[in-house]
């Protein structure tokens, strides 16, 4: 019987049901059945074995053949379960096609294709949540292309931009993790058949006509190079998964920064309770953002040791393939984690465009020294234009005024009165390409098509 896992809170909130239906136990045993009945049907097609035995190995190798418990006990004896698993599907097997279960196959050919299905499946289940993110967030841009806000650097306020533009930078990275995540897809559905040592010499004469219709008959992709000691494609794989949890961390850190009461610009979805205190009745906590940026704590974590897993030396792994069991499932659970509390905000969110605008005037008006010394630089040049308004700011600051109140003061100090123009800029036109910025992340967006998922993919349903 297996050992159960230590219970975990992070789970317990933020786990996500698709991701861990995926990557389940009866899940991860239905994808080595797939992948003994493809080999079987593989094999009867090209004439290795009888359609007679294949016909009753697919039979046979179903799960609910297969006893759980005894499964595991066998695998922790052996340390693969697939011994134990063969062993259960031939009991099921009449006398003849139970010789032919797993005929010339080793352990990790099997679990290998069977963790590509996963995989694969992995990946489409968080490129429609990718899908689901991005409509939200360019429902977001164009909803808010013309509501102006300050633009930040260092936490600080800098320029003005508005809160389509800054939202449209983030509805961009989605666009680019899903053409990475739609990109990896066909490299990582592939097929492993290569026997013992990678020769496929147990397979016989026929072993790369096998190899290409048991690939066929799951839907995937035929490997006509060894990949079983090469877990480039298992790192590719974890990578897109914690980097997608980047993404959904970068959005959270902003909403925990815009949500601050001194800030108050942006704000997670409310309903009674969301967010509550045991002792501050007041607080409003944003419990989705906080989710993704621990999950992304988590899975950036467990990234590192992707690379390590790629060192499995010679024809077979000594250790690091038992990384693997646990790193390729929890990151697929972390990203589909991270992406479902991002929805929720993107869909949900609420805005305050009238405190953004209040915003503004924050610092005296200072977030558009620039502008101003723009404005002033074609009559007097740009570092002239920089130490004038350097200087209008730093008394600004002093005084306890706005900028437009002293910069007329600070002007005539210096002789250059003459040179300040009648209307200085305001903030809703110093926000330079905002538009085209909305327009342009919109496009690319919805330009991106659905994954293109391979015929046969289904191989797990039986």
């Amino acid at each position: 019987m297996s050992t159960a896992a230590p219970f975990s809170l992070l789970w317990q909130n933020a786990g996500d049901a698709a991701q861990a239906d995926i990557f389940s136990a009866d899940a991860t045993i239905e994808s080595w059945l797939a992948a003994e009945r493809a080999l079987a049907q593989a094999q009867a097609s090209v004439g290795v074995i009888e359609q007679s035995d294949a016909d009753a190995i697919v039979a046979a190798a179903q799960l609910d053949n297969i006893d759980r418990d005894q499964l595991w006990k066998d695998a922790k004896n052996v340390g693969y379960p697939i011994l134990g698993l063969v062993r259960q599907i031939s009991a099921h097997c009449p006398p003849g096609p139970d010789g032919r279960v797993h005929y010339g196959a080793t352990t990790q050919d099997i679990m290998d294709t069977g963790l590509a299905l996963q995989m694969t499946r992995s990946l489409q289940a968080i490129d429609a949540q990718l899908a689901r993110l991005g409509d939200a967030l360019a429902a977001r841009v164009q909803e808010y292309a013309d509501a102006v806000m300050p633009g930040r650097t260092h936490a600080q306020q800098a320029v003005p931009t508005t809160f389509g533009a800054t939202t449209a930078t983030l509805l961009d990275q989605v666009r680019r993790q899903r053409e990475r995540l739609q990109q990896a897809y066909d490299r990582i559905n592939v097929i492993s058949l290569y026997g013992a040592g990678g020769t496929n010499a147990a397979e016989g004469p026929k072993s790369t006509q096998t190899r290409a219709k048991m690939a066929e008959i799951l839907g995937m992709a035929d490997a006509e190079v060894p990949w079983h000691v090469d877990r480039d494609l298992l790192s590719e794989y974890g990578w897109i998964c914690s980097t997608i949890t980047g993404t959904c961390a970068k959005f959270g850190r902003n909403i925990v920064d815009l949500s601050r009461t001194e800030i108050g610009e942006v704000f997670e979805p409310y309903n009674s309770h969301r967010g509550a205190s045991s002792t501050m009745p007041q607080k409003v906590n944003p419990i989705s953002s906080e989710l993704m940026i621990g999950v992304a704590t988590v899975a950036g974590a467990l990234a590192s040791a992707l690379v390590r897993i790629q060192e499995s030396g010679h024809e077979r792994a000594a250790g690091e393939w038992q990384g693997e069991w646990f790193l390729v499932p929890n990151l697929g659970n972390l990203a589909g984690a991270a992406l479902g509390e991002a929805i929720v905000v993107a869909e949900q969110m609420r805005v305050d465009t009238e405190r953004m605008k209040a915003n503004l005037e924050l610092d005296g008006g200072l977030i558009m020294a620039e502008a101003m010394m723009i404005q002033l630089a074609p009559a007097m040049g740009r570092e002239h234009a920089h130490d004038l308004v350097y200087e209008a700011a730093t008394r600004a600051r002093t005084e306890g005024k706005t900028l437009n109140e002293v910069m007329p003061t600070v002007a005539e100090e210096q002789g250059k009165s003459d040179l300040l123009p009648e209307k200085l800029v305001t903030a809703a036109d110093y926000v330079g390409e905002a538009d085209h910025i909305v327009s342009r992340a919109v496009a690319q967006w919805d330009a991106v098509g659905a994954l293109d998922v391979l015929p046969g993919i289904d191989a797990l349903a039986r």
